[in-house]
């Protein structure tokens, strides 16, 4: 089949079985996985995820190549090994578009769903929210930050990711010197880069390098402690903030402005003259004003108060957090 890729998709298309191959002992799939495949493209990774797990589920965004893969891949569709889905994955809902056991025969057109069918799913829907699944893809490289965020908070977080995302992106994020992108991806997982995959392995090939990243032991685990206490009353109003979303709170804040310290951008974002609340945030930062001045909190947890935003690792983040 030719099909011309789409810029406005960010598509390349991996050419390399050697490549296929990595990116399956990445995933270290079982007889008994469901895989989440993100931009199935022509389909070179679905038929090896298709040998080794249980079932496929494949969403595509692209038209024609959702009814290339119908074609190819109609066996594995009728006998219920492949879940074809032409949908933006970044609209996708995976919580209440998918069933996965006997409902399975009410799929229209066996099972696979085009756009304009995505109303039928409604009442017959039952997929279960605690069903373990794994995401293996060869993603669009313009939506690699958007995948993170939606996968990685997800209420049905899946147990392992492994993606091919540009080189540069897998760098940051296994950098000591952190980011937003990083911090985000350890919080709730362990990545590692498993090989850089040159551009020629792609068609057309894209100008920048590539990675196979692959994140295990995804959790909000790191959000769980016991000596996290329930947020206090401020000022008549209760906080229904949980620890997850404070954290991220904070750590917006001290990245505000990368080019200041980041005593500066919580001071700024929430502190004047000390410990007074900017009456601004009052209504939408509902977290609790520290008992210590910064300096006295830097000075506790031994960070040094000239520090950036990106000079506090995952676990330092966390101690500063529980002073709000």
């Amino acid at each position: 089949m030719f099909h011309k890729s789409k810029k406005s998709l960010g598509q390349n298309f991996l050419k390399s079985q050697m490549v296929v191959k990595k990116i399956i002992e990445a995933g270290e799939i079982t007889p008994d996985d469901i895989i989440l495949e993100i931009g199935p493209g022509k389909g070179i990774l679905t038929e090896k995820l298709l040998e080794k797990s249980k079932t496929v589920i494949a969403v595509e965004k692209d038209n024609q190549l959702f009814d290339f893969l119908k074609e190819k891949f109609s066996e594995q569709i009728l006998n219920k090994k492949l879940i074809l889905i032409n949908e933006d994955i970044l609209k996708f809902d995976y919580l209440g578009a998918l069933p996965l056991n006997d409902s399975l025969e009410t799929f229209p057109k066996g099972l696979t769903l085009k756009k304009s069918q995505r109303s039928d799913l409604g009442e017959r829907s039952n997929f279960d929210c605690k069903l373990g699944y794994k995401i293996i893809a060869n993603i669009p490289y313009n939506i690699t930050g958007a995948i993170f965020q939606k996968f990685l908070t997800a209420e049905n977080q899946p147990t392992s990711i492994v993606l091919m995302v540009q080189h540069e992106i897998a760098k940051r994020i296994l950098d000591k010197k952190e980011s937003l992108l990083s911090l985000s991806v350890k919080a709730y997982g362990e990545p590692k880069i498993i090989m850089k995959v040159p551009a020629r392995f792609f068609s057309p090939a894209p100008k920048v390098n590539s990675a196979i990243i692959s994140i295990k032991n995804i959790s909000r685990n790191f959000f769980k402690d016991p000596e996290v206490r329930p947020l206090e009353l401020l000022q008549g109003l209760t906080s229904g903030l949980t620890f997850e979303k404070k954290f991220w709170q904070i750590v917006r804040a001290g990245f505000a402005h990368k080019r200041k310290k980041l005593s500066g951008n919580l001071r700024e974002k929430f502190l004047l003259k000390g410990l007074t609340l900017k009456k601004s945030q009052k209504s939408d930062l509902l977290i609790k004003i520290p008992q210590l001045t910064l300096p006295e909190i830097f000075q506790k947890e031994k960070i040094p108060l000239n520090s950036r935003a990106e000079n506090l690792n995952i676990d330092q983040w966390k101690k500063l957090v529980k002073y709000f």
